[in-house]
């Protein structure tokens, strides 16, 4: 087959990484400048910060095996087990940010990054694109047209629906339904070591706050840099807050960790889509049609967490392959 990945996330890449195993031909799209998705890493002077995931867990055992070579390879490593005392659990995270990891499974793969899926359809719409109506049809943003005979789109539910409109697919109405949190975040690089202590994150420390991480006590960054993810309440309610107003609004809340140092530089994200607020009770969904296979994936299907994205990508392969 030749399959089309819609999205280069973490589900995306465990999706495409056993299909191409099989000898499948698989192609990734994606519209950021690299894959990873939510496993994000920006670099500021000498500073590395995680900005999206800044860990993640190991519960089941299909996530160990998609894990263990990694940390083998001691691309990932324990950070800690836990952020207020040791409740025995790891929280694992990777060397050189995140992001990392998304770069190590995207490496032997077909990945295409500034490529923004525009449309998927079925039927040309003019005699002059390449495919027939018996196959899927990709639309990319510069007009380009490339067919498949099966799909995996990983993208966040409402983008995943809009694609598909053009289609004519019909998803199911919970899963349209599918909401998101949002989530702002201050990326700040500083002149001193911060307040926190070992192992340099806190969950939940306030409630305007839902993560703080010390990049530098992390293990990931030479510089001294924090990392601070405004809840999903107050990302909503000041999403449209000019960037200077986050930056004074999210430094003041973070000040007791930042401590008596100088922020020298600042930055903010914001994650449109950051958590799912139902998850569907499978761990992907798939519809046979006359043009091919369809699945969608993503951490709204198996969960909100790294593990979930991989398991939902790892289910999307096995329906393909099967």
């Amino acid at each position: 087959m030749r399959v089309i990945v819609v999205g280069a996330g973490l589900a995306g890449l465990s999706a495409a990484g056993p299909l191409a195993d099989a000898g499948h031909e698989v192609v990734l799209h994606d519209k950021g400048r690299s894959p990873g998705g939510r496993l994000a890493t920006r670099r500021i002077g000498d500073a590395v910060l995680d900005h999206g995931a800044q860990f993640f867990t190991v519960r089941s055992d299909a996530f160990v095996e998609f894990v263990r070579p990694h940390l083998a390879s001691g691309l990932v490593y324990e950070w800690c087990r836990g952020f207020d005392g040791n409740d025995g659990y790891p929280r694992y995270a990777v060397r050189g940010g995140m992001n990392a990891l998304a770069k190590a499974l995207a490496e032997p793969l077909d990945v295409r990054t500034n490529s923004l899926v525009f449309a998927i359809r079925t039927t040309p719409s003019t005699g002059t694109e390449t495919g027939s109506g018996d196959r899927w049809q990709v639309v990319l943003d510069d007009g380009t047209v490339e067919v498949a005979d099966a799909l995996v789109v990983t993208c966040p539910v409402p983008q995943s629906y809009s694609l598909l409109v053009s289609a004519g697919v019909e998803l199911p109405v919970d899963l349209i339904r599918t909401g998101y949190d949002r989530t702002i975040v201050l990326l700040a690089t500083l002149d001193g070591p911060s307040a926190m202590a070992a192992p340099g994150g806190l969950q939940h420390p306030t409630e305007t706050l839902s993560f703080v991480s010390d990049n530098h006590r992390k293990g990931i960054s030479d510089g001294q840099a924090l990392t601070v993810h405004a809840g999903a309440a107050w990302s909503e309610a000041h999403w449209d807050d000019a960037n200077e107003d986050l930056v004074t609004q999210l430094t003041a809340a973070a000040a007791p960790f930042i401590g008596s140092v100088n922020i020298t530089e600042s930055q903010i994200k914001k994650w449109r889509f950051a958590t799912p607020r139902t998850i569907w009770p499978e761990p992907c969904w798939s519809l046979d049609t006359p043009a091919g296979r369809l699945v969608l994936a993503g951490d709204a299907f198996a969960g909100p967490k790294i593990e979930g994205a991989v398991l939902s990508g790892l289910a999307a392969a096995e329906v393909l392959l099967t």
